[in-house]
C-alpha cells in the first residue's frame, strides 16, 4: 500500500510543481526580512499547495476528487504566478529568478491542464 501512495512522484506534473516549489523557497531566501510573514509566507504556501493537491487528489483515487484537487492546483499556481509578479515589481527577485520561476509555472500548468483534460475524457466516456 504504501508504494502505491507514493506513486504521485512519478508524475512529471508532480516533479514539474515540486521543482517550482523548491524554486520559490530559494528564491524567496533573497526577499526582505520584513517580508517574511507577509509574500515570503504567502508564495511559499502557494507553492507547496499545487504539489499537494496533485499528491492528495492521486491519493484519493477517484476522478472527481482527483478533479476537485487539480483545480485547487490550478488556484495555487495562479497565486504563485500573481506573486511571482508582485515579487518582481517590487525587485525582489532578479529577472533571472522571475523568468525560471515563470517558465516552471507555465510548465506546470500546461501539465495541469493536459491531465485534467485526460482525467475529464475518460470519466465523460459512455460504456
Amino acid at each position: 500500500m504504501e508504494k502505491e501512495l507514493k506513486a504521485f512522484r512519478k508524475l512529471i506534473v508532480w516533479q514539474r510543481a515540486h521543482s517550482l516549489t523548491l524554486a520559490i523557497y530559494k528564491a524567496s531566501e533573497k526577499f526582505p526580512k520584513h517580508e517574511i510573514f507577509g509574500l515570503t509566507s504567502q508564495i511559499r504556501r502557494a507553492a507547496v499547495s499545487v504539489e499537494s493537491n496533485i499528491a492528495e487528489g492521486y491519493a484519493l483515487g477517484t476522478a472527481p476528487n482527483y478533479l476537485r484537487h487539480l483545480n485547487i492546483s490550478v488556484g495555487s499556481l495562479a497565486e504563485v504566478e500573481c506573486q511571482t509578479e508582485i515579487a518582481h515589481d517590487l525587485h525582489y527577485l532578479e529577472n533571472k529568478d522571475y523568468t525560471h520561476l515563470t517558465e516552471l509555472a507555465n510548465e506546470t500548468g500546461y501539465l495541469l491542464s493536459r491531465l485534467k483534460a485526460g482525467i475529464e475524457r475518460n470519466t465523460s466516456k459512455k460504456p
